[in-house]
């Protein structure tokens, strides 16, 4: 059966997939720079979401794909972005060196040389299920179609798949770096609310404490508040 997702969703799973890459880049090599060209018309139609600046000066392209499913395993490889344009997909065309797909809901962030495994794919691309998924985005319906393929195939066909458990919380700071970072001009010129488990833990807590108790609790709570480490997922 065909999925419906909502713009104001996927750009969500799309958004916490990028911050959770971007982390993993700089801490991977440190000192390096991750530039965000997601809205860059120079890289968009080459399939590239963030550029990746190492020390040695080399950049790599990043596609970043974001899965918000609880229990799939398995890839979305997009074989066609829009349907009704007859628009081929970001796994066919992109030029990125590396994908990283992050498996949101699972907590896992899985690193790809995406020319191998693209090269992998194609020849058996028949033996793969394709999906349709539909996209709301205003008046707007859309249909995106990808072959729905398990991860174990990728990794045992594919060398160099990388698999890394995701941190719990992404400091505050790095979101306020990445908002605020542009990419490099050489690069450009030569070159691709929900609450946490936790929170919701917390407010049915509160619910069922007697407002007594809540009263006593309400100054060392908002002090807390104060002073802890913002983190955010």
């Amino acid at each position: 059966m065909a999925r419906s997702f909502s713009m104001r969703g996927v750009q969500g799973a799309a958004d916490r997939a990028v911050q959770h890459a971007r982390t993993w880049l700089l801490e991977t090599e440190p000192g390096s720079r991750v530039h965000d060209v997601q809205s860059d018309p120079r890289f968009q139609h080459r399939g590239v979401d963030l550029l990746w600046e190492l020390p040695t000066g080399e950049v790599r392209g990043i596609e970043v794909k974001g899965d918000r499913n609880a229990t799939r395993r398995r890839y979305f490889f997009e074989l066609v972005s829009n349907l009704e344009k007859d628009t081929p997909g970001c796994f066919l065309y992109s030029g990125a060196d590396l994908l990283v797909y992050v498996f949101l809901s699972q907590g896992e962030l899985h690193v790809m040389p995406l020319k191998a495994v693209r090269d992998w794919f194609l020849p058996r691309a028949k033996e793969y299920t394709l999906k349709h998924a539909f996209t709301q985005t205003g008046a707007i319906r859309y249909t995106t179609v990808g072959a729905v393929v398990p991860t174990r195939d990728v990794v045992e066909g594919v060398p160099r798949v990388l698999k890394i458990p995701l941190k719990r919380s992404t400091p505050l700071a790095t979101q306020e770096v990445a908002a605020l970072d542009s990419p490099p001009t050489t690069a450009l010129t030569e070159g691709g609310g929900e609450a946490s488990a936790e929170q919701a833990t917390a407010r049915a807590a509160e619910a069922t404490t007697s407002p007594k108790k809540k009263a006593r609790r309400k100054q060392p709570a908002r002090q807390a508040r104060s002073t802890g480490s913002n983190t955010a997922e």
